[in-house]
């Protein structure tokens, strides 16, 4: 590992050490407004040390290993170049997280897709497109729940939002921001013809329940209304999906995927913080200056990526210029290419 990654480790592990002195000092328990920064600046700090100290742990186990490991020793020498090989993916994989220093970037993600351009084409991509970011959490290890889903009048989904949760789902995903384009031949159509869709998808963090959002209740409009869908078990026979209002921005949020009102008007709250948040951070940070009214139209000219599936299988981002043939694997969940490739372009854009 290079010499920078330990002198930053110490540095890290320093302000550790300075957070914990401040935390013990009973004076710092009477400062509301203070706390919650502090306390959620060390939890973060402890979790990026966290797989460093274990591999900087399992390089010095491996170094004692190798030391009294004889050369005649052919099946140990085997061992050892597989757990060394493993090692060094590992120490790369987590070079790699540098990039994702963002102060969101390890939160879990909320994620949207919405149906452009394309009518039931449009919605089946969206469909598609939620399988899609659906593997590629089930793969990375985190878990998947539906928020809020409206079908589409003939097939597939109009809009979806979903929560992933898993450490650095944000600071990977918030490189799908952005029109996702698909070219095919329609299955919806009988002269079988070439259809072109689109849909928008937006990420935002997950806001940890220790950063304080001043939500006025004179602010909010909750209506209650019957879950659509599939119900069964009486999931759409009681008034039990929430949608949440907040005038002063004008967000919407909604949630129906429990049967209780108490829980779907909680998970619609955690959203609305979230969103408020996220608007709040875009108002703060001057390269990321855009609010909820100037979305970029779900169309023809305005997506980030392609995915050509007739006459050829491609899939291409037109930010970073990265593309693959093979379609059906990005489709089945293989985006971590797409993602690393978009965090690598802009760190060497902030350069």
């Amino acid at each position: 590992m290079r010499s920078g990654g330990f002198f930053e480790a110490d540095k890290l592990r320093q302000r550790v050490t300075d957070l914990e002195r401040e935390i013990s000092d009973p004076a710092f328990w009477t400062n509301s407004d203070q706390k919650n920064p502090i306390i959620q600046e060390l939890k973060n700090l402890k979790a990026h040390l966290a797989p460093y100290d274990r591999l900087v742990s399992e390089i010095d186990e491996m170094s004692g290993l190798l030391s009294i490991t004889s050369e005649d020793d052919k099946e140990a020498l085997t061992h050892l170049e597989k757990e060394t090989s493993a090692l060094a993916a590992r120490i790369e994989e987590l070079e790699f997280q540098k990039l994702l220093s963002g102060t969101n970037d390890p939160n879990s993600a909320i994620l949207s897709i919405n149906a452009g351009a394309g009518g039931t084409e449009s919605c089946d991509w969206v469909s598609m497109l939620l399988r899609m970011y659906s593997r590629w959490s089930e793969d990375q290890g985190h878990s998947v729940s539906v928020i809020d889903i409206l079908p589409g009048e003939e097939a597939g989904v109009k809009n979806v939002t979903i929560l992933i949760e898993g450490r650095f789902a944000y600071g990977y995903l918030k490189a799908e921001n952005g029109v996702h384009r698909l070219v095919r031949i329609s299955p919806f159509d009988a002269n079988k013809r070439r259809h072109t869709s689109f849909a928008s998808v937006e990420v935002i963090p997950e806001v940890d329940d220790d950063i304080k959002i001043d939500i006025k209740d004179s602010d909010l409009r909750i209506d209650v209304f019957r879950s659509g869908g599939k119900g069964g078990q009486g999931v759409n026979t009681t008034d039990s999906a929430v949608r949440i209002t907040h005038l002063s921005s004008g967000i919407v949020v909604q949630c129906q995927n429990e049967r209780s009102q108490i829980k779907n008007k909680a998970t619609a709250m955690k959203v609305l913080r979230s969103r408020l948040h996220e608007l709040e951070m875009t108002k703060r940070e001057a390269e990321q200056q855009r609010s909820y009214s100037e979305k970029q139209e779900i169309a023809w000219g305005s997506q980030i990526r392609s995915y050509v599936l007739h006459p050829y299988n491609m899939v291409k981002d037109h930010r970073t210029g990265w593309e693959t043939g093979d379609a059906n694997g990005v489709l089945d969940g293989d985006l971590t290419p797409f993602l690393e490739a978009y965090l690598k372009g802009m760190k060497a854009e902030k350069k």
